[in-house]
């Protein structure tokens, strides 16, 4: 069978099958992405510049910003393009980097949500400990090893797909090259890679999501013997922040993962690959006083010399 037409290259969806709305598309979503690298990118530069923001909790926070800045990356400049272009073709290996890119960011982000509970966990419940236990050593290494694992992780997936072809007609139901998607168009038996995935997604997905979640039942418990309402309300809206954050991307991702085989989930795909990154520093910032206050800080601090002059 021979592979997809266009030689080595795959047809990719349109986001919206309207030709009438593709410009209208292109604004809002080059929108999307300046407002997704400047929220994420305003966060960064205010953890690396206050030093009240330099403590675990925001080094994670910094990490997960850049995560998003990376994720929006791989997606957002291919679509605005087809959108411009209208031409929406891709080459298998540009296909397969931007998998294992995709991939690498989606499973490091999913580690580092369970790591930011242990560290909510840590300050919570044992917060005399806390520096103790959450040392700038032990936060390194916990991020080097979630990105570490990423990038095996992607790559045995991409090295799982190197042996299919592609040989159907039709293009990817998706405006970017996801494995589920991808999966529709080879040729032959796709049993074990629809397989794995699934055993993957289930395996590590909810694994993690425990791993999460787990934490929360013990410091729930401990804020509600909080006796000072104000350290109970701030401990709330630092959980709540999170587990915003965890819902709004495990609800998302699950409808494509867990069934490789829908028909069309553009929808679910343009909500966690490309507004979830926008959203993460919005949840972040609008509920996190200490952010809002470091914001403050830094807009006074560019005030003064120009009140000087």
């Amino acid at each position: 069978m021979n592979n997809t037409s266009l030689g080595n290259m795959l047809v990719l969806s349109e986001i919206a099958d309207l030709p009438s709305l593709q410009l209208p598309l292109f604004l809002v979503f080059l929108l999307v992405y300046l407002m997704t690298l400047t929220g994420n990118l305003l966060i960064v530069l205010l953890i690396c510049t206050d030093s009240h923001l330099q403590t675990p909790m925001y080094f994670f926070l910094g990490t997960l910003a850049c995560l998003d800045m990376g994720n929006s990356s791989v997606i957002n400049p291919r679509m605005l393009f087809d959108l411009y272009t209208q031409k929406r073709l891709i080459s298998v290996e540009a296909c397969f980097a931007q998998i294992y890119f995709f991939f690498f960011f989606i499973t490091s982000e999913i580690i580092l949500l369970a790591v930011m509970s242990y560290d909510r966990y840590v300050a919570i419940c044992r917060p005399l400990h806390y520096l103790q236990i959450m040392h700038w050593k032990t936060c390194s290494l916990l991020v080097s090893g979630l990105l570490i694992f990423g990038m095996i992780y992607s790559l045995v997936h991409v090295l799982f797909i190197l042996k299919l072809t592609f040989c159907s007609s039709k293009p990817l139901q998706s405006f970017f090259c996801d494995m589920p998607q991808l999966l529709q168009v080879a040729c032959g038996n796709i049993f074990s890679n629809v397989f794995f995935l699934v055993f993957c997604t289930v395996l590590l997905g909810g694994g993690i999501l425990v791993l999460t979640f787990y934490p929360y039942i013990i410091i729930l418990k401990t804020i509600m013997k909080i006796q000072s309402k104000a350290m109970r309300s701030k401990a709330f809206s630092t959980c709540s922040s999170h587990l915003i954050v965890v819902f709004l991307f495990y609800g998302t991702s699950s409808f494509n993962y867990l069934d490789p085989k829908a028909k069309d989930s553009r929808a679910a795909s343009v909500f966690y690959a490309v507004l979830t990154p926008l959203l993460n520093p919005l949840i972040y910032s609008l509920r996190n006083q200490d952010l809002k206050t470091s914001l403050r800080r830094g807009l006074h601090r560019l005030k003064t010399p120009w009140g000087k002059i």
